[in-house]
């Protein structure tokens, strides 16, 4: 028997279907790419490093080992562009949609083998996804671990618009307002890219301050943890300051702890400014203005009632993008706006909102 609180927590379905709105979805997963589909761009010397080291594919480096496998079948839905298609581009007639790789390249510690790697993917991304069909749009992969391979990489898609952010995962080695990255920013912020931190984790070091975790279930918690660290660096360390005009997306980050953040650290910042004089406004307004938060999984409460209150803290509705990280299953029907969000921000996160966030994006 379904017990009292966990029918009052789960979303009941929604009746908004957003095959009306003109959507753009910010979030969707198309299948890891393997050492076959990667080969073809990569040169001889290289496609024998692959072998040698029994690089087949880098999904599992970017997820907890106790997570089930995501190796979609043939007939998945994420397995190519037409399945892509036919699963959630026509039903739900997006107008465009991110493709946003899960790769575990981020882990690597060869600075020129993640190089590569991010290269070739990008080249699969482009022939086997983006030339097929004109809706989809990617992020670009680049390697942090060679921030001047990662300006290249940059300037390289710079005329392909198709690429509308660069990608980074929560859980980096070093956070990411660091000064060692900003080569990085200036060229996406150049270009027109958004900085993309979707979750995900090299699992090189423990998850959280305490440690390991013994379940999923914390993991899934604890990536708040390395969204709230990571925005905070970027307002720290003077990265959305120095670039205003480039968006920060957080995919998979949930929503109700961005208030929290907001206030904790524009409290605090009044008390130490002077330790960081370059931060010259409120970190609530730099937040506000720059940072941008996809809704699927929406990490608020079923009631809407209750949802509308904590979305509203947030000072306004212009950080809520529409996603619905598709192919992975949240136990709602994407086909429909989510029913415990509020129906009058559906238009806007569906879509007015991408439009402003990614310059790049023409549709």
């Amino acid at each position: 028997m379904t017990s009292a609180v966990a029918s009052a927590s789960r979303p009941r379905a929604g009746t908004l279907p957003i095959a009306g709105l003109g959507a753009i979805d910010c979030d969707v997963h198309p299948r890891s790419p393997r050492r076959q589909d990667l080969a073809p761009y990569v040169t001889d010397y290289w496609r024998e490093i692959f072998t040698t080291r029994e690089i087949d594919h880098l999904e599992m480096s970017g997820y907890p080992e106790t997570l089930r496998p995501n190796r979609p079948a043939p007939e998945a839905g994420n397995a190519d562009a037409a399945s892509l298609a036919k699963g959630l581009l026509d039903p739900l007639k997006l107008d465009a949609a991110i493709l946003n790789v899960a790769s575990g390249v981020h882990a690597i510690f060869d600075p020129y083998l993640a190089q590569v790697i991010c290269q070739a993917t990008n080249r699969w991304l482009a022939a086997e996804w983006l030339d097929r069909d004109p809706r989809l749009r990617a992020s670009l992969v680049v390697p942090f671990q060679h921030p001047e391979a990662a300006v290249a990489e940059i300037e390289a898609y710079a005329k392909d618009h198709r690429f509308v952010q660069i990608m980074a995962i929560v859980m980096s080695d070093n956070p990411l307002g660091q000064r060692r990255f900003w080569p990085i920013y200036e060229a996406a912020a150049k270009h027109g890219f958004a900085l993309n931190i979707h979750a995900g984790n090299t699992y090189r070091h423990a998850p959280t301050q305490s440690g390991f975790n013994s379940y999923l279930v914390e993991d899934f918690v604890h990536q708040t943890q390395g969204f709230a660290n990571q925005v905070g660096s970027l307002v720290a360390e003077g990265v959305l300051g120095k670039f205003p005009e480039m968006k920060v997306v957080l995919s998979e980050s949930g929503v109700t702890w961005m208030p929290s953040l907001m206030w904790r650290m524009s409290k605090d910042w009044r008390g130490v400014r002077i330790e960081v004089p370059w931060v010259k406004e409120m970190p609530s307004l730099l937040m506000r203005q720059q940072v941008r938060m996809t809704l699927q999984p929406f990490d608020g409460p079923a009631d809407p009632a209750q949802a509308a209150r904590a979305i509203a803290h947030l000072g306004g509705d212009e950080m809520l993008l529409f996603s619905s990280d598709y192919p992975h299953d949240h136990r709602i029907d994407v086909a429909y706006w989510p029913a415990n969000l509020p129906e009058e921000l559906a238009a806007k996160a569906a879509r007015e909102n991408a439009l402003a966030t990614y310059p790049r994006l023409e549709v």
